[in-house]
């Protein structure tokens, strides 16, 4: 590492909802940190993630997606989207391949025409189009806002994933890296357990239900080892997790729980194998459902729920 010619800055992702933007942070990294699915608001949270190589080092904060809030929720995930815009040296903006430019794509115009860092147009999910057809989509969001630069790509397929790299490299101030070369993440790995959870019950369950639900992880404990250790620990140790999946109503409960627990056994199954990819031992996982009526519109249990709204 030449530190004299060393790169390093934070990256935000935005975007409406479910453009892809935690499938791009994902495929960056190498890993599955921020969970995905068909569903917009799948991110709640900003999740901050880190790509290290030889020559830079990027720390991206994946944001929830852009729209108009519904409860204080919904208030709290617009407000974390648009403070990450004056905190980092480069803003990624991601879009779907359109001529069309929505209600939804004008505000987000709105609040970068005021943002005096690098903006990367990032088109995405340019497999489900004609190669041909990219330039008239450029040319349309080109016409809207003067952009750094303007790079399509395929998150889901890793097309272009490169090209972007190197493309955000260009703007990042020189300086030393923030974080060792092993460091992926900063979130704990039992609130990741609690998102890969939440996330097969968004692609599991009827469309009612999953922008009700929280998930929480009271105990996670590999078998033979104080709570919190950080001994080591092989692939044949079991690691006991407690979760809960909080819903809002009764009826919700029912649906998660399925008929002879049918439904939880499944997203307890789902989630189960992606949560022994991450920590590399075998995994107990035991899930409750509890009812918390109205709870996206009650601070104090948002909190309890993980969400940060310090400052609301």
């Amino acid at each position: 590492m030449d530190i004299n010619s060393y790169k390093t800055g934070f990256i935000t992702l935005i975007g409406r909802p479910n453009v892809g933007k935690s499938t791009l942070m994902n495929n960056i990294i190498g890993q599955k940190i921020a969970i995905t699915s068909n569903r917009p608001q799948t991110t709640r949270n900003r999740i901050q993630t880190v790509y290290t190589d030889d020559t830079c080092q990027m720390i991206f904060l994946d944001t929830p997606g852009i729209h108009e809030s519904k409860n204080k929720l919904g208030e709290y995930m617009l407000k974390v989207a648009k403070s990450t815009l004056e905190e980092v040296d480069v803003i990624l903006w991601l879009v779907e391949p359109s001529t069309f430019i929505g209600a939804g794509e004008q505000y987000i115009i709105e609040q970068l025409r005021s943002c005096k860092k690098p903006v990367i147009l990032v088109i995405n999910k340019i497999d489900t189009v004609e190669k041909s057809e990219l330039e008239k989509y450029i040319a349309a969001y080109k016409a809207k806002l003067d952009f750094a630069d303007i790079i399509p790509v395929s998150a889901k397929k890793r097309e272009n994933i490169d090209t972007l790299v190197e493309g955000i490299k260009k703007f990042l101030p020189f300086g030393p890296p923030f974080y060792d070369e092993d460091t992926i993440t900063d979130q704990p790995e039992r609130q990741i357990a609690g998102e890969i959870i939440r996330e097969k019950a968004l692609r599991l369950l009827k469309e009612e239900v999953p922008h009700g639900i929280a998930v929480t992880v009271e105990t996670m404990r590999v078998r033979g080892l104080e709570p919190d250790s950080y001994e080591e620990y092989d692939p044949d140790s079991i690691m006991d997790i407690n979760a809960t999946i909080i819903c809002e109503r009764d009826s919700h409960k029912m649906i998660i729980i399925g008929k002879k627990g049918s439904m939880i056994k499944k997203i307890g199954t789902q989630a189960r194998k992606d949560i022994e990819k991450m920590v590399g031992c075998r995994v107990n996982l035991q899930i409750w459902v509890k009812v918390r009526k109205d709870w996206r519109d009650d601070m104090s249990q948002m909190k309890n729920f993980g969400y940060d709204i310090k400052g609301n």
